[in-house]
């Protein structure tokens, strides 16, 4: 964002007392009046009548029309503004969506003025950067005629923000909306996560309000209210909450199990002092759920007081705006995933964002696209497209790896066109593909596309199917232990460093859901056996008083001993990973509100149950054979018959690809003892929860051995006990040949679990749930090129979660973004040995255990650093580590020259560094690091430095935020240069 000086100011004489009222200025000038427009139109900001300090602006890309209105720069604190004439035919409630661009790294505010009013400050969370656009809706009631509603930075905002355009959706009819509000007190809400009723601070209403909304809750805690709505329609809830941080902090709206946004939650001056703010919902009929929680995306820290609903009086809602509606969203072509051909290009005018795809005449070449469906169903795919001459095109579009169909694109020579089609999309994660198969002419250049009935995913960490609550903030009354992240004690394994412990009968924890749920996770520890060969064990559950099904547990696949690479024999001590999970599909839908009990009872034999979490979710019907596949049920396999089925998989595969078709896989467990060999097929399965691949003695996992495969909507579950890197087998792994896909597969149990090697090229992978392997999570491995591991949980691991390891051959271009990582025993969330152009981006890393780093650069392993490494937008939550073996104390984001120097660029750039164990950058050790370049990042509490370097080279460093450091900001040795930039604080 650029900072201007000379004032620009367009406006008219209608608004001129307006703006005069909203900037204070003493004086204006009158320009030419801006084009009045109808209900339901998108008002661009540069059109629109700009003062103190707000311009035109075109430096960053993706805007929409002609440009976009900066200037809310901090200079210009108190007094810039753009304001939007805005026409309504009637009198009542609408709203206004804003879209902006925020690359702070974190929430900012504007103040929303209507008719000369402050209805309230916004909250505008970050977007990922400048050329990244959002938008917010805010509730506005309208006058009949004109309205002038703006934007403006007051001095009570934090401004820094740049606005592309203003939707409005005015009412359709003179009514008033809003029957009587309702106020529903916070207290008595449904509480989850952490959250809990408190009364330490003065001001609130009923008997208390609710807090808990702390860092150690982030991801889990919710405060849930039941709104009845007698009619369907557009109304609001205005929240009443406080917030002493002396920034905007945010919570998500998450309304009948959709989340609707995240709300911007403006300081308040205090923790005794209050505040509102308004939020736009849609209702239906009936009992509506309405929740604050604070994801993973959030920043929390706030408490709740209560919760007034305005609901609509009559089954009527506001007309529709000219552009998409709020479920709708535009995804950027350049921004896709694309392999087989396609790269990004500028040179076409007229394309939207910061470029478009050209390059899809190759068989194979596509690009895909990642979604969050609010809902299963059809939806619209509009495929914004040119075609560079005057001949029509064609491309298969297909989601999820089935529903494919030919999408033929009429000739535009040149100019950019949209054409619609229909595909069917599953609730939650979707993929969707545009990829020339054999027939397809694909002569065209793709700008984006839209997609109806879809949300954006999470701008950090993974979009999971699954809620997850700490037990150590659940109604209990056991032993909670103690934070603690010393090596070799359980609580340093739990996630957020403690959890429940339940001794004796008649101990228990328990939640209340927030969203329905058929299946569930728990991640526990019971005591191992004198053999170490594992114990079995029950835990009762129930639901609201009502016995469920007992739980099945074991130590089985917990508890290792002895020194690296660890075995199953206690003889010889040093005991750690005490936590293994279990799943478990419920024989009926439990609702939201539904309180949760996990207790000990009669005939649960363990001596303790240590809890760490749950996760609960709705799980969707098994899935049935897409077109173009063959069941392996009638080439020979046959599922839950408990014998080895690893020649006839095989056998069927061969079969399958001679046919020129997939393998389906039915619901059912299918027992392997060895590699199911992959070259260039299709397995497809009836979903994770269904399709069973079980290995046996450590062995079993699906093994490709070249060309273009795809495996999908199956789990992989081992049996290994314990790491045996000769003789076990990964989950997958191999050589994927170019533009394969691995998409929603559950691993767990294995040595690995996914270890591609050379020469895979164009892989794709999306949706992985790993947990409790012995060795690395995902590993790319020497020559692995153009490889995306995306939207994938990964928990527990014995090794690196994510690494990319440039051993014999380099990396190239390789990224890991959008994942959630959680617990690495030993090493690092995600690392970097060498290679070019490798990024990790957009991740949540948390609660990093042994000889660990949350994000490592090292040249440790493998071939030197050859080109730029990037490392940004992450979220690193109490990460980093004792090394016992150095005797080393490890950052939460190290940078390390070991074995060669890194004489490459190092861009580390857009991160959150909180509540780190040492230090929360570490820079070392023998060689030379010749250029480091750190921005836009803030390190937030520290055991050690905020920033700790120990080399030789140089760095530059700007918008660098260090804050409770418990050695000092800043500890330099080693002769390293640092340059300071601009915008740097608190070092």
């Amino acid at each position: 964002m650029s900072i201007h000086r000379t004032p620009h100011l367009r406006t008219t004489a209608a608004l001129s007392a307006l703006l005069l009222a909203l900037t204070g200025a003493v004086s204006y000038s009158v320009a030419a009046a801006p084009q009045a427009y109808a209900s339901g139109s998108t008002l661009e900001a540069e059109a629109a009548a700009l003062s103190g300090g707000a311009v035109v602006e075109r430096e960053h890309s993706g805007y929409t029309g002609t440009g976009y209105v900066g200037g809310f720069t901090d200079a210009n604190k108190g007094r810039a503004s753009v304001a939007f004439a805005v026409q309504s035919a009637h009198v009542g409630a609408g709203s206004v969506t804003v879209r902006y661009a925020n690359g702070t790294g974190v929430t900012m505010s504007l103040s929303l003025v209507v008719n000369g009013s402050r209805v309230g400050q916004v909250g505008l969370p970050a977007t990922g950067g400048w050329d990244s656009w959002s938008t917010v809706r805010v509730p506005v009631d309208f006058v009949k005629g004109v309205n002038a509603v703006a934007l403006t930075f007051t001095s009570g905002d934090s401004g820094n923000v740049n606005i592309d355009n203003l939707t409005a959706t005015t009412p359709d009819s003179d009514t008033t909306t809003p029957t009587d509000p309702t106020v529903l007190e916070a207290e008595a809400a449904a509480l989850s996560g952490g959250a809990v009723v408190e009364r330490e601070h003065s001001g609130y209403t009923g008997t208390g309000y609710v807090g808990g909304f702390t860092d150690a809750n982030k991801g889990r805690a919710s405060v849930a209210f039941a709104v009845q709505s007698a009619h369907v329609g557009a109304g609001s809830v205005t929240v009443r909450y406080a917030n002493g941080t002396g920034v905007t902090m945010s919570l998500s709206l998450v309304v009948n199990g959709s989340r609707v946004g995240q709300v911007g939650l403006p300081a308040t001056g205090g923790w005794d002092s209050w505040s509102t703010v308004r939020v736009p919902v849609d209702f239906v009929k009936g009992v509506n759920a309405v929740a604050l929680t604070f994801t993973s995306a959030d920043s929390g820290n706030v408490n709740i007081d209560n919760l007034t609903a305005t609901t609509p009086d009559t089954d009527t809602t506001p007309t529709d705006p000219t552009d998409p509606p709020s479920s709708t969203v535009a995804y950027e072509a350049e921004s896709a995933f694309a392999s087989g051909g396609p790269a990004k290009a500028t040179t076409a005018t007229g394309y939207s964002g910061a470029g478009y795809l050209t390059g899809f005449t190759r068989t194979g070449a596509r690009a895909i696209f990642a979604s969050r469906a609010e809902g299963a169903g059809q939806q619209t795919l509009t495929v914004r497209y040119r075609t560079p001459g005057s001949g029509a095109a064609s491309v298969t579009v297909g989601a999820n790896g089935g529903g494919s169909a030919r999408l033929s694109l009429p000739a535009t020579s040149g100019a950019w066109k949209s054409i619609d089609t229909k595909v069917t999309l599953r609730a939650g994660l979707n993929n969707l593909s545009l990829r020339n198969e054999s027939g397809d002419s694909g002569d065209f250049d793709l700008d984006g596309i839209d997609l109806s009935g879809t949300t954006a995913p999470a701008q950090r960490g993974a979009t999971v199917p699954y809620t997850a609550y700490e037990l150590e903030n659940a109604g209990t009354n056991a032993r909670k232990l103690s934070p603690d992240r010393t090596y070799k004690t359980v609580a340093s394994e739990a996630s957020g460093r403690s959890a429940v412990v339940l001794e004796k009968n008649g101990d228990y924890a328990e939640i209340t859901l927030t969203s329905p749920a058929d299946a569930l996770v728990l991640r526990y520890s019971i005591p191992d056996s004198a053999d170490g060969r594992g114990t079995d064990a029950t835990l009762s559950l129930s639901a609201d008083g009502t016995a469920l099904p007992k739980l099945s547990l074991t130590s089985r696949h917990a508890w290792v001993y002895g020194d690296y690479p660890y075995n199953n024999d206690p003889a010889g001590g040093q005991a750690h990973r005490f936590f293994d999970d279990t799943r478990v599909q419920l024989d009926r839908t439990l609702p939201a509100g539904t309180t949760l009990r996990f207790a000990k009872g009669t005939g649960d034999t363990a001596a303790s149950y240590t809890l760490d979490l749950v996760e609960t979710e709705s799980v969707p019907g098994a899935l049935t054979m897409p077109d173009g596949y063959v069941s392996a049920t009638t080439l020979g396999v046959t599922p839950d018959d408990n014998a080895d089925d690893t020649g006839a998989l095989n056998s069927a595969l061969n079969q399958a690809r001679s046919q020129g078709k997939g393998l389906w896989l039915p619901k059912g467990t299918y027992n392997i003892s060895g590699r199911v060999l992959l070259n260039g097929v299709r397995v497809a399965g009836a979903g994770q929860w269904y399709t069973v691949l079980r290995g046996k003695d450590g062995k079993g996992g699906l093994f490709a051995q070249g060309g273009t495969s795809s495996v999908q909507d199956l789990s992989i579950l081992g049996d290994a006990t314990y790491r045996n890197d000769s003789a076990f087998d990964a989950g997958i792994e191999g050589d994927f040949g170019e533009g394969s896909t691995i998409q929603n597969v559950w691993i767990e149990h294995t040595k690995v679990g996914l270890w591609p090697t050379s020469p895979t090229k164009g892989l794709y992978v999306s949706g992985l749930r790993i947990r409790d392997t012995y060795a690395d999570g995902v590993n790319l491995h020497g020559g692995v090129t153009g490889t995306v591991v995306t939207q994938s949980s990964i928990r527990n691991t014995g090794d690196d979660a994510l690494a990319m390891w440039s051993d014999g051959q380099a990396d190239v271009d390789n990224v890991f973004h959008h994942n959630t990582v959680q617990l690495p025993l030993l090493a690092n969330g995600a690392a970097i040995y060498g290679g070019s152009g490798n990024r990790i981006e957009d991740n949540l890393i948390s609660d990093t255990v042994v000889g660990a780093a949350g994000i490592a650069v090292s040249s440790r392993f493998g071939l030197p650093f050859s080109g730029t490494t990037t490392v940004a937008r992450n979220t690193l939550t109490r990460t980093g580590g004792y090394e016992p073996n150095w005797q080393s104390k490890l950052g939460a984001l190290w940078v390390y020259a070991d074995q060669s120097d890194i004489t490459t660029p190092v861009i580390i750039t857009g991160n959150s560094i909180l509540d780190s164990t040492y230090s929360g950058l570490l820079v070392s050790w023998q060689k030379n690091i010749a250029d480091l370049r750190v921005s836009d990042t803030t390190i937030d509490t520290a055991g050690a430095y905020g920033m700790e370097i120990n080399a030789s080279g140089q760095g530059s460093f700007s918008g660098v935020t260090v804050r409770n450091a418990a050695d000092g900001a800043l500890n330099v040795a080693g002769g390293f240069t640092v340059q300071r930039g601009s915008g740097n604080s608190g070092w």
